[in-house]
């Protein structure tokens, strides 16, 4: 069975400030700010929200369809793909366009200044759901606007189910597309922030909410999760990482544990308790693709947190 993977692929550039920005902006001349920062430390990061979900897919031993739009310096990325063996037959590039990428600076303080250019990522729509063979599970993670909206739609024609995670595209919709959106889907996952946001946005409450779907997931940082299911709200822990080093990418390698166990026909206890190993996993590392631990790792750590074997016969 496949899963496909509608989001975005993005590079994301990170450099470090090494002092704080509150020394260099002064509050009174805000209104004709100009500064400059050096940034001696700088890192290039293979990113986006399809990009990093299929990764962790891949390491739990899936194989997932990327469907995802790319620019013209896209081959890094795409050499990046071959060697790790994951699908590009949907992954189209848009010519005259940017890769999606990040730029971030960080200071001393942890306080960021990015700004993200979307470039191929807009034209996400170019996409078809129908164009990808044989998928029996799906996700549409934040992309550009047309196509999340399209892909839900495209999904829901096929009779796919999939996890709508509209994640920091959020604020692109009205209420009545996020209901729309969650009328469609089977599954909705979002961080406790996104919760509020969604609810605020359609006026409905967290309950009302699930009840739209099979599942409304929604991940608390260090808290771990809720599943809001079949009636009822299950209480996944946070599995204890070996450190906090960074954060990004946390909540797709947590998606990817989701897909896994829905693809699997895990239970909604098996399928989160996976999805928040992955994240504890992911935190540890900087970046959202650089940890890389294997199936028997994986287990070995799911034991260890959860006092029960992973893997079910048919994938061990």
């Amino acid at each position: 069975m496949s899963i496909l993977v509608c989001g975005s692929i993005a590079y994301d550039t990170i450099m470090v400030f090494h002092d704080r920005f509150k020394h260099h902006i002064l509050p009174e001349q805000i209104h004709i700010l100009n500064v400059a920062f050096l940034v001696p430390d700088m890192r290039r990061e293979f990113g986006g929200c399809a990009g990093n979900i299929a990764y962790n897919l891949k390491l739990l031993g899936a194989d997932p369809l990327i469907m995802a739009t790319v620019g013209d310096d896209a081959d890094p990325y795409r050499y990046r793909l071959e060697r790790l063996g994951l699908r590009q037959d949907h992954v189209r590039r848009v010519a005259e366009t940017f890769t999606a990428q990040a730029f971030i600076t960080t200071d001393l303080d942890d306080n960021q200044i990015t700004a993200f250019h979307p470039g191929a990522m807009n034209h996400s729509h170019l996409n078809r759901v129908q164009d990808a063979a044989g998928v029996t599970l799906g996700i549409v993670a934040p992309d550009g606007r047309d196509g999340m909206l399209g892909h839900a739609a495209q999904f829901a024609e096929a009779g796919v189910p999939f996890i709508f995670d509209p994640g920091q595209g959020l604020p692109m919709f009205s209420g009545d597309e996020l209901l729309h959106c969650l009328q469609l889907a089977r599954y909705c996952s979002v961080n406790d922030y996104e919760a509020r946001l969604l609810s605020e946005k359609t006026g409905r409450s967290l309950e009302e909410l699930a009840g739209l779907v099979d599942a409304l997931i929604v991940t608390l940082g260090a808290e771990g999760s809720r599943i809001y299911a079949e009636g009822a709200q299950i209480v996944i822990p946070c599995v204890e990482p070996d450190e906090v080093v960074d954060p990004t990418g946390c909540g797709d390698a947590y998606r990817a544990g989701l897909l896994y166990g829905i693809s699997n026909g895990y239970d909604w206890v098996r399928s989160g308790r996976l999805a928040s190993l992955m994240g504890s996993i992911k935190i540890a590392h900087r970046g959202g693709q650089n940890h890389a631990p294997t199936r028997d790792e994986i287990a070995a750590r799911y034991r260890a947190a959860f006092g029960e074997e992973l893997w079910q016969e048919a994938e061990a």
